[in-house]
């Protein structure tokens, strides 16, 4: 499932997601403008690897002098190819500018960052030892996708569907395609051996974990069990 659109109007402008987007594709067009071995510098720099942020383990010489501490923090705005960061960005337009319209650009901004934290801890205590970097959106984008879940759970998403030869479009409920997508996320979490290569799994699930935490201190009480306009979503 790939969502297209949601039926869900904002009152202020997403200044801050689209923001976010655009500083994820230019950091992504550096990279590819770096080359091949350049990118990789780029992605072992400034990547979260978990055995290195733990000191478990060190990168040679000349990578190490960028404070690993801070790879939680640059790593969400690298990404690992134009599939990668399209995904991502989709997601991130989607969802991201109703729930910025609900807690306002400061606290919106404090969310996403929190929420791309907590992905990469859950990521690294699930294998202390890994020496494969994390990069991404993915983890801050999961706790996006929790708080609108819980703000707009009746919300129509555009859902492009596809099974074998048959593709159509559905309106699916927030709750019912986010239910979905989470439930992938277990499914996946727990059949994937730890320290395997590929998609964090665990992030998307510590990212949405930490969003569902954030949304009880960020939130306006008043929101938040339930949608702040009166309307079909």
């Amino acid at each position: 499932m790939l969502p297209l659109r949601d039926d869900n109007p904002t009152v202020h402008p997403p200044i801050l997601t689209v923001g976010l987007i655009v500083v994820c594709v230019a950091v992504f067009l550096l990279q590819i403008a770096a080359g091949q071995s350049g990118d990789n510098e780029i992605i072992y720099r400034f990547g979260l690897i978990p055995a290195v942020f733990l000191g478990h383990a060190s990168l040679p010489y000349g990578f190490s002098q960028f404070p690993p501490i801070l790879t939680l923090f640059t790593s969400m705005f690298l990404h690992g190819g134009w599939l990668h960061l399209g995904g991502n960005m989709l997601f991130l337009w989607i969802f991201g500018n109703n729930v910025e319209d609900v807690l306002g650009h400061v606290k919106f901004l404090i969310f996403y960052i929190l929420s791309g934290v907590g992905a990469g801890v859950a990521q690294m205590l699930v294998d202390t030892q890994s020496q494969i970097p994390m990069v991404g959106a993915s983890g801050a984008i999961a706790g996006i996708l929790a708080a609108y879940m819980v703000m707009f759970p009746r919300a129509k998403v555009l859902t492009l569907v596809w099974l074998g030869f048959f593709v159509t479009t559905v309106r699916i409920a927030a709750i019912w395609f986010l239910g979905i997508w989470l439930g992938l996320q277990w499914i996946n979490a727990l059949s994937t051996p730890a320290g395997g290569a590929g998609v964090a799994w665990w992030a998307h699930l510590g990212g949405f974990g930490a969003g569902l935490i954030l949304l009880v201190f960020l939130k306006p009480t008043k929101y938040l069990f339930g949608p702040r306009r009166r309307g079909p979503w």
